[in-house]
């Protein structure tokens, strides 16, 4: 793991840290605009039903030196890595897991000891792709008909989008999986990065109306761009292109990432109004923290408050909604 250089010490003193006095361990979520994140809450659920005295605090920050100087804490046990930090945080870190290598983005960071040396090593996990993959399997009853063996489509070109690809390739049963996005240059990327790791053959960048009228519906799609009204004519494209796909006679089910600031998305709107399953971005929140409370706590699903992490964040999008629709 790098350690922070001395002349980057005087800047560190300037950057106001979370209080870790109250809590036995501690962890971080570690980004930036992180003031609407269910994470914290989600973890403390956890705690609180192992009677942890553990607490997941927020550092909003740009400095990834100020974030690798507060982990060497011997109470630090581990993080959430969000935007904008999830590949840059890779270099830093000692081992990936298998998923992490080969997203190429780190979304959790946990604790292991070197057996050798006792020396703590710094590990990388991307649990977004089990949020993924457990936002279809937890809520689609019959994934036979719904989407294996049927071509996926992923809207997007960023982190979340190359965590769809993977869980659709890996785990989802996809056949082609089809990209749509803004910026060409996001998708020849992600098609890029995934030939290298031996699948990229099977992803199709949709870039017209046309060129999606022509092909088979997909089964899931993806959503991983943000719930903005389109306004450029690339954007008003791929809309377009979307809606070309939601319309086609076969139906599926839709994963929308985009949870914050509310989960109620007009491209979710779209899709029911089409006739489709729409699973909100909570589910992948809920299913990826539980993956990452595995690393750090070492227990397993049936140790872990399932049901009551559901109960609380549905009554969070309870709140969402009533002030999204008033």
């Amino acid at each position: 793991m790098s350690v922070v250089q001395p002349r980057q010490q005087e800047l560190l003193h300037l950057t106001s840290t979370p209080d870790i006095t109250p809590y036995t361990r501690h962890g971080y979520l570690f980004g930036q605009k992180l003031a609407a994140s269910m994470s914290p809450l989600l973890h403390s659920i956890v705690y609180s039903h192992l009677s942890l005295n553990w607490a997941q605090l927020r550092l909003d920050s740009p400095s990834i030196p100020l974030f690798l100087q507060l982990t060497q804490h011997p109470d630090f046990y581990g993080a959430s890595v969000t935007m904008p930090h999830k590949v840059a945080i890779i270099p830093h870190l000692d081992h990936l897991t298998p998923e992490c290598r080969d997203v190429g983005a780190c979304n959790t960071l946990f604790l292991k000891t070197d057996p050798a040396t006792g020396r703590r090593l710094y590990c990388g996990a991307n649990t977004d792709v089990i949020g993924v993959r457990e936002s279809f399997v937890q809520n689609v009853s019959d994934p036979a008909r719904v989407y294996e063996s049927r071509p996926a489509l992923v809207i997007g070109g960023g982190g979340a989008a190359r965590s769809a690809v993977y869980a659709l390739h890996k785990w989802l049963g996809a056949t082609d999986i089809y990209l749509v996005n803004r910026d060409k240059s996001e998708v020849d990327a992600v098609i890029a990065e995934c030939t290298e790791r031996g699948y990229g053959d099977r992803l199709v960048h949709v870039a017209s109306v046309e060129q999606a009228e022509g092909l088979e519906g997909p089964g899931a799609i993806v959503a991983c761009i943000p719930d903005f009204p389109p306004k450029t004519e690339k954007e008003m494209l791929v809309r377009r292109i979307v809606e070309t796909f939601l319309m086609k006679e076969e139906k599926g089910a839709m994963l929308e990432m985009c949870y914050n600031p509310s989960p109620f998305t007009e491209l979710g709107a779209l899709a029911e109004h089409e006739g489709w399953q729409v699973i909100l971005g909570t589910e992948a929140l809920i299913w990826q923290g539980i993956e990452q409370d595995k690393y750090w706590t070492g227990r397993t699903n049936e140790e872990l408050p399932i049901q009551q992490i559901k109960e609380v964040i549905a009554a969070k999008l309870a709140e969402a909604s009533k002030s999204h629709t008033s």
